[in-house]
């Protein structure tokens, strides 16, 4: 598994405002929906990528069929596709102008890291964002998942986060 700092995928998280999610489903049971949901929540863009949802809303936002699509600038796009796909959408990434292509948990693409970070692009590989920004802001325990902090006193409400609102990130008002 690819390594990165802490402080590169806080920079990431606290510098990217719109994010065009490719192969995000319209079914809450699946992971890209979710993820999508989450990140909106904490202040987000999330501009949704399926072919076969095109034309449609999901939460909230328009549906488009591919990244040349997209009428907007967009800063990070995350992918919710296969390893081999996961080429093909980097290199649509660095057509577009994305300044981060981040591929979601077991996608892991060499050659397109490889073709994006020589373009300029940060890249992040087999990582999901929404696990990442919820690990920064404590919330990260709530979900099920493991700190590897063992400790058995209950945490204040609220405690942890405010390092991460996002309203203080992504707009220069504060960092991760």
């Amino acid at each position: 598994m690819p390594e990165y700092s802490d402080e590169t995928i806080k920079s990431v998280l606290g510098s990217v405002k719109t994010v065009a999610i490719v192969g995000v489903s319209d079914k809450e049971s699946r992971a890209s929906h979710f993820v999508m949901k989450y990140m909106q929540g904490k202040g987000y863009r999330m501009i949704p990528i399926n072919p076969q949802l095109a034309g449609q809303t999901l939460l909230g936002e328009k549906v488009y069929p591919d990244l040349k699509s997209i009428p907007e600038k967009v800063d990070m796009v995350d992918i919710f596709r296969n390893s081999e796909a996961a080429g093909v959408l980097s290199d649509e990434a660095i057509a577009i102008g994305a300044k981060v292509v981040w591929m979601q948990l077991g996608v892991v693409n060499d050659a397109a890291a490889a073709r994006a970070e020589k373009a300029g692009l940060t890249v992040i590989m087999d990582r999901c964002p929404k696990m990442e920004y919820s690990r920064f802001s404590g919330e990260f325990g709530w979900v099920g998942r493991n700190s590897r902090i063992i400790d058995n006193r209950r945490k204040q409400l609220g405690a942890g986060r405010a390092s991460l609102a996002r309203d203080a990130i992504g707009r220069g008002k504060g960092t991760l």
